[in-house]
């Protein structure tokens, strides 16, 4: 099963690295990671996308809130949540295949951030469903790289993960 945690933690050295190995010491991979400050300088919020056992999963949240970097867990496994993703695609754009290319930009209503004689780099923000989704009708065009964020969740309501 998919789970989507929002970790609250002190903005201080080794604290990815202890968030991590929690992970890993239980032979979870993490699929996504983002982590980025918030409107307080001295904390951090992560986002972390894995899959597997719930029960193992419970165990390592009871871990997460142990250590004492960290202010917060909220799994949102079972929560209602906004999420969003941010792409770079880097599309092959010849003379016959722009045209497409900017129908499919439009269609999801992504935005050209850098265009060259060969190329486009297009920029997709949207949940991941609509990024894959855009990926396999951008695939048949010629995908030269992609560079994807991983996703990050907020509470929908008044419910958040703040301290």
């Amino acid at each position: 099963m998919k789970h989507t945690i929002s970790v609250l933690v002190e903005n201080e050295f080794g604290v990815l690295a202890r968030v991590a190995g929690l992970f890993s010491g239980r032979g979870f991979n993490i699929e996504s990671l983002s982590v980025a400050p918030t409107l307080e300088p001295d904390t951090s919020r992560m986002t972390i996308v894995t899959r597997g056992d719930d029960r193992i999963l419970e165990q390592i949240t009871k871990q997460l809130n142990k250590v004492i970097s960290i202010i917060k867990v909220v799994d949102f496994t079972d929560e209602e949540y906004v999420e969003r993703e941010l792409a770079l695609v880097k599309v092959t754009a010849e003379s016959d295949s722009r045209a497409e290319v900017l129908r499919i930009v439009d269609i999801f209503r992504a935005k050209v951030v850098d265009v060259t004689p060969k190329s486009y780099t297009i920029e997709i923000t949207g949940a991941p469903g609509k990024i894959d989704a855009a990926l396999v009708l951008l695939t048949p065009l010629g995908i030269k790289e992609v560079v994807r964020s991983g996703p990050v969740v907020i509470g929908r309501g008044s419910k958040g993960v703040s301290n």
